[in-house]
């Protein structure tokens, strides 16, 4: 796909974002990030209370964007086998059968997914990573798009075990929805149950349709003063004593990816340091940490970032 066509690649990406947007109410911003993330090949952490509207979003766009969609229900005794799948056998044959886990559709709901135990939890750690899952040692490949929308509950409540550093980094984008505003409330308590909006949602594009506009991200042009401001921003991670801990290579990368995605959902063909800024909090807000000296003056990684790093 040629990026010369750049009203013709937005205007796919709008149609679901203005049809998402009327089951999510007020939530604009936050479903172009994870259109946005879905665009990169990226994975989407969404972490809140309960009963904001993080599974209807997931649910929602999986129907706009028509592709399969499987929702994993994370609780404390769940085991690996219930997400990938299980070998069972077969009287007529003799043989063992593999039967494949809900692990294998386009759009994967983990739902809270930190209510698991750890041995649970990394059984998505294969397939968010290499698109493949291994199990009784054959190898078997993911449906094309995969993407895993995982949201988790707030670590103090009852019950959860946080996330690993190693598979908070596998997601690309963490965000937060939050309490709709007045207006949006309203609307939502005197409008259509949800529910029945998504079941009557209707896709605005295809699975082949996805996968071009994925290919097309990374043809969005990055200059040399662009790369110059992500390297200035993981730099600063890496040395400014207010970090617990650096930007890793793989968080460079998903920096630019997400910005070039952003770039092409606003229909440009080159990536600009707003671009970069829009994506960026949802980018390294769950990868970076603040020291313990930071940490008791209301640390805030991006907002340290953008402040403390200029654009060139």
């Amino acid at each position: 796909m040629l990026l010369d066509s750049r009203k013709q690649l937005a205007d796919p990406i709008e149609e679901v974002i203005a049809r998402a947007g009327q089951v999510i109410l007020g939530k604009e911003g936050q479903i172009r990030l994870a259109m946005a993330c879905i665009l990169a090949r990226g994975h989407l952490l969404i972490e809140d209370v309960p009963g904001v509207g993080k599974t209807t979003l997931s649910h929602a766009l999986a129907r706009l964007l028509g592709l399969d969609y499987q929702r994993i229900q994370f609780t404390s005794d769940i085991l690996p086998a219930d997400v990938i799948g299980v070998s069972i056998f077969d009287r007529d044959s003799s043989t063992f059968r593999f039967h494949p886990g809900p692990i294998f559709a386009q759009i994967i709901l983990a739902d809270e997914i930190n209510r698991a135990s750890p041995k649970a939890q990394s059984a998505l750690l294969e397939a968010m990573e290499e698109h493949q899952v291994t199990a009784e040692g054959e190898t078997r490949r993911l449906p094309e798009p995969f993407f895993v929308i995982a949201t988790q509950n707030p670590l103090h409540q009852v019950g959860t075990f946080p996330l690993p550093e190693s598979q908070l980094d596998r997601f690309l984008m963490r965000i937060h929805l939050g309490y709709p505003d007045a207006k949006a409330e309203r609307a939502l308590l005197m409008g259509e149950e949800r529910r029945d909006m998504i079941q009557h949602l209707q896709p605005a594009m295809t699975a082949a349709q996805l996968l071009e506009l994925q290919a097309a991200v990374p043809q969005v042009q990055v200059s040399e003063a662009l790369l110059d401001y992500a390297q200035a921003l993981i730099n600063h991670t890496r040395h400014s004593p207010r970090y617990a801990q650096g930007l890793s290579p793989r968080a460079g990368l998903a920096l630019l990816r997400a910005a070039q995605a952003w770039a092409m959902m606003k229909g440009r063909r080159q990536v600009l340091p707003e671009d970069v800024q829009a994506i960026l909090p949802s980018v390294v807000g769950h990868r970076v940490h603040g020291s313990a000296e930071a940490a008791k003056g209301g640390f805030d990684a991006a907002r340290d970032l953008l402040t403390g790093v200029a654009i060139p």
